[in-house]
């Protein structure tokens, strides 16, 4: 049986056609976007994380993969180094993440979205916020991490990525140590990086080395303690 798809928020919000109802409603989503940055904000103030890392990666990474295993273990390390976890509290590299951390018995905290289809939040998680607005999830993801590890992920570990380089390369953030994790995943990326966006003078060549590309864990992690 095929799952319905959901019409969300961020879809309501972003209709082109403006039609006379969008209109009628328009003012009262204003205060709904207000009402999840009120929401995001107090719950995180309250939950104290201190130093946190967001982490990203693929919800269709496997259970049984290398990459799964791989996501346990960064959230464990973070975990060890005093970290709190903060991902997208989804399933695969997101769930690993959070595992990781629950075990190692720092916060693990999942900042979910509403989607199409239903997704859910992970069982690791002991912190949870479900947004229905994308750029209040990102808000809230920039606020309360320091850092950034991506393990291989699609689209929307890119637009974290880029949207957290822009940041620092603008200097909308300070410290911000940003780690791509698996020298074969992200290694093509960089390599395009230098080529062509540095190559056509594009970026400066310091905008590269923002980015920390690393097999080792144990050196991610380090890099994350830069932001301290």
């Amino acid at each position: 049986m095929s799952q319905k798809r959901r019409v969300t928020a961020d879809e309501h919000l972003l209709d082109t056609r403006h039609s006379e109802e969008w209109k009628q409603k328009a003012s009262w989503r204003v205060m709904k976007i207000q009402a999840e940055f009120v929401e995001g904000f107090d719950t995180l103030e309250a939950a104290e994380l201190g130093d946190a890392i967001g982490v990203y990666g693929s919800a269709r990474t496997p259970v049984d993969s290398e990459e799964y295993k791989l996501g346990i273990e960064l959230g464990a390390k973070l975990g060890e180094a005093g970290f709190s976890v903060i991902t997208g509290g989804g399933p695969g590299a997101m769930e690993a993440a959070n595992r990781g951390a629950a075990e190692a018995g720092v916060k693990s905290v999942g900042l979910g979205i509403e989607l199409p289809f239903e997704q859910g939040i992970n069982p690791y998680v002991d912190i949870q916020l479900d947004f229905h607005y994308f750029f209040v999830r990102k808000v809230m993801f920039l606020k309360y991490s320091c850092g950034f590890c991506a393990l291989p992920g699609g689209f929307g570990t890119m637009d974290e990525l880029f949207e957290s380089l822009t940041l620092v390369q603008t200097q909308k953030v300070g410290k911000f140590p940003i780690a791509l994790i698996g020298t074969d995943y992200w290694g093509g990326l960089v390599d395009w990086l230098r080529k062509s966006m540095l190559g056509n003078g594009m970026i400066n060549p310091a905008d590269v080395d923002l980015l920390l590309v690393t097999d080792d864990l144990d050196e991610a992690v380090e890099h994350m303690k830069k932001a301290e």
